[in-house]
């Protein structure tokens, strides 16, 4: 290796990506106007933002220099940056302009209003003095993006970046990413409209390509970026100008990839494999394209290969609604091009789905410790039907939230469990606790064959969910239950984590079999693989404690068979007595998916019962619940300890 790649190797970036960073608002209901559209989802957005985390899935360690708005939808994208991998450094905070947004809907398959909320905002502020020449140099190649020359200081700031890459070695990356409106050349609701022939803005774009290494564009992008009105022709006038690598972008027949001098043959260049799929939403294909052409461009890969890649992942993009979230994972990516899907609309591909889910989930949890307080009828009882009584139980919930608190202390890996039925307060409390893992139940308590509570209907429930709220449901199901009862079971379950991905919420699914049947070192893990033979693959497992090692032997073999991206399990008490759990502890100590308790009786009965009695005052049913639970956080981390020596 010549001291120069060596130098390269060695920098602790391997691309920046420069320019718009918005949020984007994406109409939920398909086939409609803008005009009618009555929810929308919400992601991060703009060209060179979607790059930087699309990169980052794919393996690249990636950063994006941009400003953001210091407001809610600026720290919005900041945190998702960090969510993802992305180095925020380059991030600035503008504290006068408000975050860009970009609003759309499909309303067929070839129309996608789009509305651009760009006026006087942050990222449109960037300037020279946000480029740090020691930022541009830690990194080995610079995206910049055709929307940011269209400013003089923007272009400025872009122009100051490339002169740093050339000059520390670094390469050159040009995604023309044109949009006439944003160079006002169409009104405010022509935010679609992909090409408006201007002679200003070619001669423009033309003084960029000399300084590039790739440049990237589809067929209208690069008759804009020449100048030309023929394609052959424009191809011919950017090589005049740059010797860099072209990437001609086709929508569905894929890309051709020139290098060297251009032939009088539009097809004479380097093709990768393509795939035919369903459009769904033409927005942002073009930024995981070059996604998955930069995983390979930037490692060394033939041009066949990086192709092949940006292919694929433009696929996904065009597939799916929204655009950075939709963007693949690495493992996703490896995955589709191992096994193909049999669906041209890969959004329905429920294994493909699957592991997009599993790969892009909003934050590691290695360890998970929880108090559990989403008992209803446990507690419903205790009240005795007094309605004094009752009305005091969504006051112990919160006592509980500040037990819990008592014990993390700030710590990671620590959670709750509350229902939405009494615990709409402790709910809040909780909240304030950003590093808290929450689950709601949406069980009825004690029903079997499962029944949901409140409602049969999920959807309508879990919409106003928070996105970080994880769905609960638990059924008592034992592997010899009669088939009526299993089918019923399953169908119910089948439906909890359908509607689960369908919102977007993760799901753990709590398996109590000892209460209805003999439990044997075969019964979890022979009903759980019954219950992923039903297609069920939830985030978690919450388990009742096994009575030896051979038994979370099995279990582990089962989830590592079936789903491998499982999240792990947990185990729940049973208001079993502390040295019974201290057993039950010992035994999940062996096993290689178990991450955590989530117990809630053995911590809180006690105090429940003196609290609502008037035998306990506030702070003492705190410290005792405290005492309970840090209890089982010690012995659980106690056991940790014994297992590494």
């Amino acid at each position: 290796m010549s001291q120069t790649n060596r130098t390269q190797a060695d920098k602790p970036l391997d691309l920046i990506t420069i320019g718009r960073a918005s949020v984007d608002l994406y109409g939920q209901q398909i086939g409609t106007r803008l005009e009618d559209v009555a929810s929308f989802a919400k992601s991060v957005g703009g060209c060179p933002t979607n790059i930087s985390v699309g990169t980052a899935r794919l393996g690249l360690k990636s950063a994006l220099l941009t400003r953001v708005g210091k407001e809610q939808m600026g720290r919005f994208i900041r945190e998702q940056l960090e969510r993802e991998g992305v180095e925020t450094r380059g991030v600035v905070t503008d504290p006068e302009r408000l975050t860009a947004l970009a609003i759309l809907s499909v309303e067929s398959d070839h129309s996608f209003p789009l509305l651009f909320y760009r006026d006087n905002c942050a990222d449109n502020a960037l300037c020279e003095d946000d480029v740090s020449e020691d930022f541009i140099r830690s990194a080995r190649a610079i995206l910049v993006t055709g929307t940011h020359f269209s400013k003089p200081h923007t272009d400025a700031a872009q122009r100051k970046a490339i002169r740093i890459a050339k000059e520390s070695g670094a390469k050159v990356v040009f995604d023309i990413d044109y949009r006439p409106n944003l160079w006002g050349l169409a009104g405010h609701d022509a935010g679609d409209n992909r090409y408006i022939a201007s002679e200003k803005v070619s001669a423009h774009l033309k003084t960029v390509l000399a300084d590039c290494d790739l440049i990237v564009g589809t067929e209208e992008e690069v008759l804009i970026a020449s100048g030309d009105s023929d394609l052959l022709a424009a191809l011919k006038t950017i090589r005049a100008n740059s010797t860099a690598t072209i990437v001609l972008k086709r929508g569905p027949m894929g890309c051709i990839v020139y290098d060297g001098p251009i032939s009088d043959n539009l097809e004479d260049g380097i093709v990768g494999k393509g795939f035919p799929i369903e459009v769904y939403n033409v927005l942002g294909a073009g930024d995981a394209f070059m996604s998955g052409f930069l995983r390979g461009w930037l490692t060394g890969e033939p041009h066949a290969t990086s192709a092949t890649w940006a292919n694929a992942c433009g696929a996904f993009a065009v597939s799916r609604l929204l655009c950075a979230p939709e963007i693949p994972t690495w493992t996703e990516l490896q995955f589709f091009l191992e096994n193909g899907s049999k669906e041209k609309a890969l959004r329905k591909d429920e294994a493909i789905n699957h592991v997009h889910w599993a790969t892009t989930r909003r934050r590691d949890i290695p360890q998970l410790m929880a108090l559990a307080i989403d008992h209803r009828s446990q507690l419903e009882d205790l009240a005795g039907g007094n309605p004094d009584l009752l009305a005091r139980i969504p006051a112990f919930k919160v006592l509980a939230v500040k037990a819990a608190e008592r014990i993390a202390n700030g710590r990671p890996g620590f959670g709750m469990l509350i229902d939405d039925k009494y615990g709409r307060e402790a709910l809040f409390a909780a909240a304030r606790n950003k590093d808290f893992w929450i689950a709601k139940p949406i069980e009825l308590p004690g029903s079997r064959p499962l029944q949901f509570e409140f409602s049969q209907d999920l959807g309508s429930r879990l919409i106003d969910w928070p996105v970080d709220h994880c769905i609960k449901v638990l059924s008592f199901y034992h592997p010899d239950d009669p088939a009526e009862m299993k089918a019923a079971q399953i169908a119910k379950l089948r439906c909890a984590f359908e509607a689960a991905r369908k919102v977007g919420r993760e799901i753990l699914i709590e398996i109590i079999a000892g209460k209805h049947g003999a439990l044997d070192d075969q019964t979890i893990p022979r009903a759980l693989n019954e219950l992923y033979d039903a297609g069920l693959k939830p985030d978690w497992w919450k388990l009742e404690p096994q009575a030896s090692r051979t038994a979370w032997a099995a279990i582990d073999a089962v989830i590592e068979q079936r789903d491998p991206l499982c999240r792990g399990v947990v185990l729940l008490g049973l208001e079993a007595p502390y040295d019974v759990l201290k057993e039950g502890f010992a035994a999940a100590r062996t096993s290689k998916t178990v991450k955590g308790f989530a117990v809630g009786r053995t911590i809180f009965a006690d105090a429940s019962k003196a609290w609502l009695a008037g035998e306990m005052t506030d702070e003492q049913a705190i410290a005792d619940m405290a005492g309970k639970f840090g209890a089982l956080v010690d012995l659980w981390l106690g056991l940790a300890e014994t297992k590494a020596a």
